[in-house]
């Protein structure tokens, strides 16, 4: 099945349009250190339960992640594969960039109010930037690919009971460090935030902004599949 509906140029402006646009969201929820997405939030708990810097775990886990996306297309794609690790280091270095010019903004002296708004805003934005690169469907961070997998392949195009499914494999991280370590780390206003929120946000956004730019996803049928 081939559902392309868009030019290769919409789709290329779309991809570097999401990536900016999440790493902008990510560091501003990173900066307001009000909670943390679920996949970040479990990162972050993963290096405080190792005591190593945050790239390793992002980095093991995102690996795991492009992966397991292997598995749930049901075949090998190499593109997709090594297309997945160059955006998730791309990125790491934007995410960092702005999580830098927030600190110097002085994001952290504002009030706990403010921060909290500040890290849902953050949450929206990246949703947006979601919707963005999950339709254009060249290129993605692989937690984002897994759930349009999950949405197309497993669960009917209903984008919230796929980023359900995509939640359970951080939230058990979650829960399997704090049983050990006694600790919790990043989990906040924005976590719960993103958690309830995220599908539908991603759901409104393609549906609102950009409505023009559609799912261009690509599956192999069941039979290419099989013969591949």
């Amino acid at each position: 099945m081939v559902l392309i509906k868009n030019t290769l140029k919409e789709r290329w402006i779309a991809l570097i349009l999401g990536l900016v646009i999440n790493a902008f969201g990510s560091g501003l929820t990173v900066a307001a250190n009000m909670g943390a997405s679920p996949w970040m939030a479990s990162e972050v708990n993963l290096s405080e339960w190792f005591t190593v810097a945050i790239g390793w775990p992002v980095f093991i886990v995102s690996c795991l992640a492009a992966v397991a996306n292997q598995f749930l297309l049901r075949h090998w794609d190499a593109r997709r594969f090594f297309g997945e690790i160059g955006f998730m280091f791309f990125v790491s270095f934007f995410v960092n960039f702005f999580t830098h010019m927030f600190y110097q903004m002085g994001i952290l002296r504002l009030s706990v109010v403010t921060r909290g708004f500040l890290a849902m805003a953050g949450v929206t934005i990246f949703c947006i930037a979601i919707s963005l690169y999950q339709r254009a469907n060249l290129v993605m961070h692989p937690n984002d690919d897994t759930t349009n997998i999950l949405r197309f392949m497993y669960c009917h195009g209903n984008v919230l009971h796929a980023q359900l499914l995509n939640f359970i494999p951080p939230v058990t991280i979650i829960v399997v460090s704090w049983i050990v370590t006694h600790q919790l780390f990043a989990i906040n206003l924005g976590t719960v935030f993103a958690l309830i929120f995220t599908g539908t946000i991603i759901n409104l956004t393609d549906r609102f902004i950009w409505p023009s730019l559609k799912h261009n996803f690509a599956v192999k049928s069941a039979q290419e599949a099989t013969n591949h």
